[in-house]
């Protein structure tokens, strides 16, 4: 069983239980929720590419914008005091102190970069290796994934300096008797849960500090020994916070049961969704796996939801697990303001030539943003007023994603977002109405630039065109194709001018019935 303690040192959690802490004072897992979060700042390079130290260095000043904001929970007192990303940015620590005179620091974990089915088999759960600390009395099983992420943190150094000396270089100059949080959310959840007993084992030249442990959204490293052992130690807090609708933390001992996953408004599974979960459950093979912590369910019902992804299709299923699993949620949950958003691009000129006017239109435009047309860098001449942005295009040719940079992140490619040298300009939908119904029922397309060539599909059938213009087309439904992987709910395709149209949720649109049966 985990031995807590409630030390007075704690600045977050009352001592008193006759005297319940300050309404206005953030809690523990609001602040190191929050500081998770951030760990997220900036986590991919810039599309034109950035070395190591300059993606490093934009990744500090973002955490450093982060930490200053006095409207977040960690309410504008903590500092950055080391940061390493490990070669590749595959895993990404930071340490931060609290100037608040709470005496407390943070070790902070940052999550996945990728895709959540990305994550899951990245841990490479189907192996199991031991883990053998200072002090244990014996070796304990984790996945070989997470002892790999686990050993580039604990050993990545910044100007030869590594985690644990930045820590005690910290506590050196810290008031007797501090806390330690060690936190991250998903992977930086799971990867925790084995960095904090690294610590833990590690000799503190000024006596050991008082070590909290909050993960967030966190599958498990190990196998029931692990969880065992990581609960035998003395923490001031051992907790395990999780959202019961994201998927992440069921793995691996309980991810088989998501397939009843999600319930009305949806989107519930279907049968793709089922074997894509089915294909994930059994990667652990024979392994069986425990989560260490005390468990903390922050919501007791399918809420809250994402109301754009909730048709039974294998994209709407993913894009609310994605939703579940986000870090703006888990800070929803917890009633925390969000993070700072980084840069987002809604609209541009579809097409041009190198040299030649673009407006770009977005939000989180700042003076300093970087433009990158695909992978070819704009150059800094360009004009910025609130969150439209007049440039020029850099020599190019093709289609590609106008992106955007700052010290918070990268825009996402968008459809809407792209640029064609010379043109033609690509095709988007960006409405079906009605998006239910029946074959032969008529359906209009609305979008952008169709031309007269246009086709259009429902899943991988063809459409009766019955009117057609440059933004909107009238078609009658074709029947649809009945079987294994054809679920009622597709995408809406249109073909036009050398262009299909990118898949997305203003495209869908479900069959009523199925014909046939």
């Amino acid at each position: 069983m985990a031995t807590e303690t409630n030390q007075p040192t704690d600045p977050y959690r009352p001592t008193d239980p006759n005297h319940p802490a300050d309404e206005t004072q953030p809690t523990v897992p609001q602040v190191t929720m929050t500081l998770a979060a951030i760990a997220a700042t900036a986590a991919t390079p810039r599309p034109s590419g950035e070395t190591l130290a300059e993606h490093g260095t934009r990744i500090a000043l973002g955490i450093n914008l982060q930490l200053a904001d006095p409207s977040l929970a960690t309410r504008g007192t903590w500092v950055l005091s080391w940061l390493g990303v490990s070669p590749g940015n595959a895993n990404l620590a930071y340490l931060a102190t609290n100037t608040d005179g709470s005496n407390s620091f943070a070790v902070v974990i940052r999550g996945t970069v990728g895709s959540m089915p990305d994550l899951l088999e990245d841990l490479d759960v189907g192996t199991m290796v031991p883990l053998n600390l200072a002090g244990m009395p014996s070796p304990v099983s984790v996945s070989n994934g997470a002892m790999k992420a686990f050993t580039e943190v604990v050993t990545t150094n910044t100007a030869g300096v590594t985690l644990a000396q930045a820590l005690t270089t910290a506590l050196g100059q810290a008031q007797p008797d501090p806390t330690v949080y060690v936190t991250g959310h998903s992977l930086g959840g799971c990867i925790a849960t084995m960095v904090a007993p690294y610590l833990q084992t590690l000799t503190w030249p000024h006596g050991k500090p008082n070590f909290e442990l909050h993960t967030f959204a966190a599958p498990t490293a190990g196998g029931a020994d692990f969880a065992a052992y990581v609960d035998s130690l003395e923490w001031q807090a051992n907790e395990r916070h999780y959202n019961i609708n994201d998927m992440v933390p069921q793995a691996w001992n309980n991810l088989a049961a998501t397939k009843q996953w999600y319930p009305a408004p949806g989107p519930a599974a279907d049968t793709d969704v089922a074997a894509v979960i089915s294909t994930l459950a059994g990667l652990p093979g024979p392994h069986v796996y425990v989560h260490p912590g005390k468990d903390d369910p922050l919501n007791d019902g399918y809420d809250p939801v994402d109301p754009d992804v909730v048709r039974k299709s294998l994209q709407d299923f993913m894009g609310q697990v994605a939703f579940q699993h986000a870090n703006s949620t888990y800070l929803g949950l917890l009633g925390a303001p969000d993070v700072l958003p980084g840069p987002v691009v809604t609209v541009v000129t579809p097409v041009g030539q190198a040299g030649g006017p673009v407006e770009v239109v977005g939000t989180g435009f700042e003076q300093g943003v970087v433009v990158d047309f695909g992978t070819v860098p704009m150059s800094r001449d360009y004009v910025l007023r609130d969150d439209v942005m007049a440039a020029w295009a850099p020599e190019g040719v093709g289609v590609v994603d106008i992106r955007v940079t700052s010290s918070l992140g990268t825009s996402p490619a968008v459809p809407r977002g792209r640029f064609a040298y010379g043109g033609p300009a690509a095709a988007v939908v960006t409405g079906i109405s009605p998006d239910t119904g029946r074959a032969g029922d008529h359906v209009q397309i609305d979008g952008l630039n169709f031309a007269s060539d246009v086709q259009v599909h429902f899943g991988d059938n063809l459409a009766e065109l019955i009117d057609s213009g440059p933004a909107q087309l009238v078609v009658k439904a074709p029947n649809p194709t009945i079987g294994i992987g054809k679920p009622s709910t597709i995408n809406v395709t249109v073909l036009t001018n050398g262009y299909s149209s990118p898949a997305s949720p203003a495209d869908e649109f479900t069959y009523l019935e199925r014909e046939g049966r």
